[in-house]
């Protein structure tokens, strides 16, 4: 399994982070593997709620089938998977002296063969963590 941890701290209020945080469609603006995310189900955005997400990492293209596990005020766990792959994204939000606290923890459980790529990949989901850090308190920034 590969596992990765960014903190970013953002001007925003918590309860904006969480709530543009809790549509997984919003990945495709801060998530720089994202190409694409589309809701599957209709209705408002609640434990349950799934998405279709395609991503490209090291040039090849996948899609991965994502629920909204869990939807707290402080904190956001959504689950990918497919053959290949269970990824894992828990997102904590605390607000911090007007200031908003992001904890960005992404995990990669690889199946079957696949698992015996996992330790040739952790630099590339290192760098990309590192992307997300980057551009996620931008895009907050903005909006």
């Amino acid at each position: 399994m590969i596992s990765v941890e960014r903190s970013m701290v953002v001007g925003r209020p918590a309860g904006e982070v969480v709530g543009y945080l809790a549509d997984f469609g919003n990945t495709v603006e801060w998530d720089p593997g994202t190409v694409a995310c589309v809701r599957l189900d209709p209705g408002p955005l609640v434990a349950g709620a799934r998405w279709r997400n395609t991503s490209r990492f090291r040039g090849r293209q996948t899609d991965l089938g994502y629920r909204l596990e869990e939807y707290r005020p402080d904190r956001l766990v959504f689950v990918g998977r497919n053959r290949t792959v269970t990824a894992t994204d828990d997102i904590t939000v605390r607000a911090s002296e007007g200031r908003t606290l992001v904890v960005y923890r992404a995990s990669l459980r690889f199946h079957g063969l696949a698992r015996l790529a996992a330790p040739f990949l952790r630099a590339e989901f290192e760098r990309l963590a590192d992307a997300v850090a980057e551009r996620l308190p931008r895009v907050l920034a903005q909006r």
